[in-house]
């Protein structure tokens, strides 16, 4: 990296790195408590992105939101806002594992968070890229950014998602990136580690875009949100809206097909990615070929907001080709003429090691 300049920006009692999920409430509750807050992104346009799956909620996750919620959080407050459609999963079975799931207006959702940060006194926002955490005999001075701004602070929160040296995989196609096709940031990862830092590789997935219009809903089993909306928040008195359809399908043999034709073409399978994947988010090629028993698989279509017409096919993420995934897509019933306006892709990327944290975290 090219030696930076350097001139102090200001001091901080908190500096926070990172505006995804984590990166908000972490900048918002010590603001709350006075104390004098800056939180950095690379963009101001990713603030609360929602790169993969437009949802909030959902089984295990949805009990963590309330308790966010609990804690004087923003999250459960924000998707009231931004909720499109509203179900209690599970309630077949017992009220301990009842869970609830949003679908989410993205880029509204975006918005109200946006706004939060911006008006909440005790923090300051800015968009500039963290290179360098100055670590003085063992203690936190402060970060420099990329453009050569010195913040003091004696406390940061790193929370860097998925862009520390983040790299794009589709099929034999690899590219430094971040998510949603926002730059990687490519040199903290290092500063981490001159800092004593363990680091290791994690990867995920997600799965393509498909245009609205090139969908043939009439094939697929339409699915509601419930007649009544429970909040995410305590604080939300009653949500009334006019809710948006998902959609339930499936994949069959010639999607199967397609898949294990390919297989070798699947950098996860090739062995060209050195990351662990989450448990919870198996991509498609992973299921057909652990669950090979299994004639089929549910694939939920969902929109992503009110003003576009991009569609998320969960259930499908993958790190085929973009050829391959044309045709993988088009043999599920309902989506034989589908057009993909964002490719599926997985993205590897540097993450703490946790078993460093101490019991104080």
């Amino acid at each position: 990296m090219t030696k930076i300049k350097k001139f102090t920006a200001g001091e901080y009692d908190v500096v926070v790195v990172g505006a995804g999920h984590a990166g908000v409430e972490a900048a918002l509750a010590p603001a709350r408590m006075g104390k004098k807050t800056l939180m950095l992104t690379m963009s101001l346009d990713s603030i609360s992105m929602m790169p993969c799956n437009p949802s909030i909620g959902g089984t295990g996750k949805g009990h963590l939101v309330r308790e966010i919620d609990a804690l004087g959080g923003q999250m459960g407050l924000v998707i009231d806002k931004a909720m499109i459609q509203c179900r209690m999963l599970n309630t077949s079975k017992g009220p301990a594992v009842h869970s609830l799931r949003a679908q989410a207006d993205k880029r509204k959702y975006h918005v109200n968070m946006k706004q939060e940060i911006e008006n909440q006194d005790n923090l300051d926002l800015v968009q500039n890229e963290a290179v360098e955490i100055d670590v003085v005999n063992g203690k936190i001075n402060g970060v420099l950014t990329k453009t050569g701004a010195f913040y003091k602070s004696k406390t940061v929160i790193i929370a860097t998602g998925t862009y520390l040296k983040g790299r794009i995989y589709i099929g034999k196609v690899n590219y430094e990136g971040g998510p949603g096709g926002l730059f990687p940031s490519n040199d903290l990862s290092d500063s981490l580690k001159e800092s004593g830092i363990k680091l290791q590789r994690l990867k995920t997935g997600t799965p393509a875009r498909v245009h609205s219009d090139t969908i043939n809903y009439s094939e697929m089993t339409t699915q509601e949100g419930d007649e009544e909306i429970v909040p995410f928040s305590f604080m939300t008195e009653k949500i009334e809206i006019d809710q948006e359809p998902c959609y339930l399908t499936y994949t069959n043999s010639s999607t199967h097909e397609v898949i294990m034709n390919n297989l070798s073409l699947s950098p996860m399978y090739a062995g060209e990615m050195d990351g662990v994947g989450p448990r919870y988010c198996p991509s498609i090629e992973d299921k057909v070929n652990r669950f090979s028993d299994k004639p089929k698989h549910q694939i939920f279509v969902e929109p992503e907001g009110l003003d576009t017409k991009e569609m998320y096919i969960q259930g499908m993420s993958t790190t085929l080709p973009e050829e391959v995934q044309i045709n993988m897509y088009r043999t599920v019933k309902g989506m034989e003429e589908c057009k993909i306006m964002r490719p599926a892709y997985a993205i590897e990327y540097d993450c703490i090691d946790p078993i460093q944290l101490k019991r104080s975290l």
